[in-house]
């Protein structure tokens, strides 16, 4: 360990017991490519899942496993009790008023498509159609992008965005110009999964409001990784994702105010959605149900429920602190590698624990082999977030993202591991 090293270890001591927690991570204890111990630093894409997760999934599938909702056997009514479980344990993480609030499905994207496809069917005041607005932002990942273009395609509304500055913060010199007395609705990340940036939620909720305007935010890199108060963001809508969080893929969660989600329709129809159903016509089940069709994720819930269980165990607050002291650490030792440009905020002030670069001429998806062969996992690409790159002129980055077992000697793994591509290409 180096002087370095032990002086970051020093600076996050009593923040997280990373050595415990790893403990808890199964396959943060493999081995790759001949033996090399896996560095993991991906969790932006996605998080690695603790054995209590892991349990709480084969525990459901051997001795809980039925539908939901509708059967009187012992089985159906634990799955019943396991699954809506899920749901009060997700409205106690976020602090939503309801758990009626709580609508699951299968990732984020679906949630923002949700979203979407609710107000372009809805009535007034709430449908988006020609003659009103969708605000969005340059640094959207895809799935906050690509459902506001189809529903400005379909109804003549018109699309505008929030640009970035030089340093990769939103630009909001033109805020009261861009979110109008036409728009309906303004949707944006709370943290990017490609700068790192935290945004200012209440600048841009504040505005929306004053226009009438229903506020959506992707919190699906801030879930993971701080503690998060739907009430305390005022916005309509929050989406994020359960595999980024310890959670299982297949499994996400829209959370709406709850009048909201009374007056607004259905976007998928089918079983487990409907109150009646003639040959005629159908009425609809209450939220969160009306927005539920079909068989549920009941095993991914579980799985989030448990998730939960093990981040709120822990501490947002404390895992926050944690990635923060790493953040600065992991901004201090990049900094010293030649050639390394940083895209986006170059401090850890308002900034989540992931940061994306470009290593002199050498292309990204290089860079991401060749510490592929050290046992170092990055993610390399435009992240979903093509806009991002264009508005940088470049084609791609590696990104480096971190959680609570992320640790400082994790750090300088990457960093010997950017000397050796240097070296490699050199």
């Amino acid at each position: 360990m180096t002087d370095t090293t032990r002086a970051a270890h020093g600076s996050l001591a009593g923040l997280l017991d990373t050595e415990a927690i790893r403990k808890d991570f199964p396959i943060l204890h493999r081995t790759v490519h001949g033996g090399k111990p896996l560095v993991y630093l991906d969790n932006a894409a996605s998080s690695q899942k603790p054995r209590q997760v892991l349990d709480a999934v084969n525990d459901y599938y051997e001795q809980h496993h039925a539908n939901v909702h509708r059967g009187v056997h012992v089985l159906a009514e634990e799955a019943t009790a396991l699954y809506e479980g899920a749901r009060d344990k997700v409205a106690a993480f976020i602090n939503a008023p309801s758990r009626n609030e709580v609508v699951f499905t299968k990732n984020a994207s679906e949630s923002l498509n949700l979203v979407a496809n609710m107000l372009g069917w809805a009535e007034d005041p709430y449908r988006v159609d020609a003659g009103t607005e969708i605000v969005i932002t340059e640094m959207e990942h895809h799935s906050n992008i690509v459902p506001w273009q189809l529903l400005a395609q379909r109804t003549g509304a018109t699309l505008k965005w929030f640009g970035l500055t030089d340093d990769g913060r939103l630009d909001l010199s033109r805020i009261d110009e861009i979110i109008t007395e036409r728009t309906k609705v303004v949707s944006f990340m709370l943290v990017s999964n490609v700068l790192g940036t935290v945004n200012p939620v209440d600048r841009i909720v504040r505005r929306a409001q004053e226009v009438g305007a229903l506020v959506v935010v992707d919190a699906s890199q801030a879930a993971p990784h701080m503690p998060l108060d739907v009430q305390s963001l005022q916005a309509d809508f929050v989406v994020f994702t359960g595999h980024k969080m310890c959670g299982p893929t297949g499994i996400g969660v829209l959370w709406g105010r709850h009048e909201l989600l009374e007056d607004l329709p259905p976007f998928l129809g089918g079983g487990e959605m409907i109150e009646t159903v003639t040959m005629h016509s159908s009425t609809y089940a209450p939220a969160p149900h009306k927005f539920e069709a079909g068989t549920p994720p009941i095993a991914q819930a579980v799985g989030l429920g448990a998730a939960v269980d093990y981040l709120t165990g822990i501490g947002m607050d404390r895992v926050l602190a944690h990635e923060e002291a790493l953040t600065r650490y992991a901004l201090e030792r990049l900094s010293e590698v030649p050639d390394l440009r940083i895209i986006g905020p170059l401090t850890g002030e308002d900034r989540g624990a992931t940061i994306s670069f470009t290593l002199g001429d050498i292309h990204p998806h290089d860079v991401g082999q060749v510490l592929d062969e050290q046992g170092i996992a990055v993610r390399v690409g435009h992240h979903c977030a093509r806009p991002v790159c264009l508005r940088y002129g470049i084609p791609a980055t590696t990104r480096a993202s971190f959680y609570l077992y992320s640790t400082p000697a994790e750090v300088d793994a990457l960093v010997a591991g950017l000397d050796y591509v240097r070296g490699f290409f050199g």
